[in-house]
């Protein structure tokens, strides 16, 4: 199975835009920009590339752990993740630093030490956790 993603950049890269095209046509044409990534704080100008891998590496786990729990006999009522993709300016530019993944879920019968474990199993073999696993990536997991 391959998915493709397309991006189209025009002009320098503190003045130019770009726009960013999905195969499934969830983004057509979604803009960006140097200003929409470094300097727009509330993230309502257009997208940027740390807030695409936050939510496609949230909706992963989300979707990891959901086939987990059915494994063990349990059916989540709501998985709600947070991705937090920290990017940071360092030496010869920006790197992600970190990425903290927020979990508060509804899973009824099961206890907080059996959902800490499989919460963590998890995100361990989430294919796109195991695909930023240069990253530190941390867990933050609570029964609502």
């Amino acid at each position: 199975m391959l998915r493709t993603s397309t991006a189209v950049w025009r002009g320098d890269g503190s003045h130019g835009t770009g726009s960013l095209t999905t195969q499934s046509g969830a983004l057509r044409d979604q803009p960006y920009s140097a200003k929409t990534r470094f300097q727009n704080e509330d993230g309502k100008a257009g997208t940027n590339p740390e807030e695409l891998l936050g939510a496609a590496h949230a909706g992963c786990f989300a979707m990891a752990l959901s086939f987990a729990l059915t494994e063990a006999g349990l059916t989540p009522t709501e998985l709600r993740v947070t991705a937090a993709v920290d990017i940071s300016k360092v030496e010869g530019g920006f790197a992600i630093k970190t990425i903290a993944l927020d979990l508060v879920a509804s899973v009824p019968g099961i206890d907080a030490a059996k959902f800490q474990e499989i919460a963590e199993k998890a995100k361990k073999g989430c294919p796109v956790s195991k695909a930023l696993a240069a990253t530190p990536i941390s867990l933050s997991a609570k029964l609502a």
